[in-house]
C-alpha cells in the first residue's frame, strides 16, 4: 500500500514540475530585466513612456504598416491572445512600428484599427527605435529605405513585459517549411499562465 502512495505521489509531483515549465517556443528570463528610459508616441500622438507598461502584463510585436503577411497574421492573432489573457489578468497589446518614416499616426490608427483600437500602436525615429527595440530583445533592420517600396525584417517574435516594467519572456514563433514563421496562440497563453503563476507565488 505504501508504495502504490508513493508511486502515485512521485508521479503527481513530476507532473507539477513539468507544468511549471515554460515550452521550447519561450525563452523566459529567471530575473525579469528592467527596460531602460524610453519615449515613443502612439496613434494618437500622444508621448508613451516606461510608465504606460506599469500595472498590466504587456505584449510587445514590432512590425509596420506595409507588412505583407506576418504582420497582419500576427495581429489578429495577438486580439485572440488577448482575449484569453485578459481573463486572467490585465493586459496590453503593443503594435511597434519599426518603419517611422511611412507609418504617421495616421496610418496607424487606421492600421490597427482594423485589429483591435484598444491595442498601442507606436514608434519614433530609429535613434529612439534601435535601443528601445534592442532593451526588449527583438530586432529589425531596413533593406532599402531609398526606394520608396521596401522590406523591414523584423523579430516575428513577441516580448512579455511584467506589471513592474521589467522584460519577463519572449514568445518566439513556429517555423514550418514552406510557411510563414507564426507564433502558437495556445502555447502562449498555457506559458502565459505559468509564467503569471511563478511571479504570483515569488511575491
Amino acid at each position: 500500500m505504501r508504495l502504490i502512495l508513493l508511486v502515485l505521489l512521485s508521479s503527481l509531483l513530476l507532473s507539477c514540475s513539468k507544468s511549471d515549465k515554460v515550452s521550447e517556443l519561450t525563452v523566459q528570463y529567471p530575473s525579469p530585466k528592467l527596460l531602460k528610459p524610453f519615449e515613443l508616441v502612439d496613434q494618437n500622438n500622444n508621448v508613451v513612456t516606461n510608465a504606460q507598461l506599469l500595472g498590466q502584463w504587456n505584449l510587445l510585436f514590432l512590425g509596420y504598416t506595409s507588412c505583407p503577411d506576418i504582420c497582419p497574421m500576427t495581429l489578429a492573432k495577438l486580439k485572440h491572445i488577448k482575449g484569453k489573457l485578459s481573463a486572467l489578468e490585465k493586459t496590453q497589446v503593443w503594435f511597434v512600428s519599426v518603419d517611422p518614416s511611412r507609418d504617421s499616426a495616421q496610418k496607424r490608427k487606421e492600421y490597427i484599427a482594423y485589429f483591435d483600437d484598444s491595442f498601442l500602436a507606436v514608434t519614433h525615429s530609429h535613434q529612439q527605435l534601435f535601443p528601445f527595440v534592442r532593451d526588449i530583445g527583438l530586432i529589425y533592420a531596413i533593406n532599402d529605405a531609398q526606394d520608396t517600396e521596401y522590406y523591414v525584417d523584423h523579430s516575428a517574435s513577441i516580448a512579455l513585459i511584467n506589471p513592474a516594467g521589467e522584460l519577463s519572456a519572449i514568445f518566439k514563433p513556429e517555423f514550418k517549411k514552406g510557411q510563414v514563421p507564426s507564433v502558437n496562440t495556445d502555447q502562449i497563453v498555457a506559458d502565459f499562465e505559468i509564467i503569471t503563476r511563478a511571479r504570483s507565488t515569488a511575491f
